[in-house]
Order: structure tokens, then sequence, then C-alpha cells
């Protein structure tokens, strides 16, 4: 009886270490995971860039006068009447 639950005990316990949680199979699901994770934080670090550029171009001390006009004239829907406004579509991103 005792050597039969030992392998029982032995059993499960190796069960658990392959197809647990953190066993062998969840290692596949863990690098792949953190390969979306870095395509991710890439893509995040790249708009993040963006965001502070435009901050610094917004800086009070040192603003760019063609942001800032852009940025109210957006804003506020400030446009002389005989203004034409032609959208842009966005540059394709490779």
């Amino acid at each position: 009886m005792g050597p039969t639950l030992a392998l029982l005990a032995v059993t499960a316990m190796l069960g658990y270490a392959i197809f647990g949680p953190t066993g062998l199979y969840a290692w596949g699901e863990y690098s792949q995971s953190v390969e979306k994770k870095k395509i991710v934080l890439s893509k995040l670090t790249k708009k993040q860039g963006e965001l502070q550029n435009r901050v610094n171009l917004l800086d009070r001390n040192r603003v760019d006068p063609d942001l800032a006009e852009e940025y109210v004239r957006e804003k506020l829907g400030a446009y002389h009447p005989d203004e034409v406004i032609i959208p842009m579509e966005p540059e394709p991103k490779p």
C-alpha cells in the first residue's frame, strides 16, 4: 500500500511539473506572451516619444508658433470664412 501511494504522489508531482501553470508546456506560452508584450512595448515607446516631442514643442517658455496655431485652430474651430481646409490622410505605417 505504501509504495502505491508513493508512486501516485510522484506521478501527481510529475504531472503538475509538466502540465501545471508553471510547467513545461507553460514555458512556450510564456515566450510567445513575452514576444507580444515586447511588440506592444516598442509601439508604446514610439508613441511616448512622439507625445514627448509634442509636449516639448508646446512648452510655455518656447512654444512653436506653427504648432500652437494649428492646435488652437483645431480645438476651437477658429478658421477664417475664406479658408479652405483640406484634411490630409495620415501616412501609412510600414
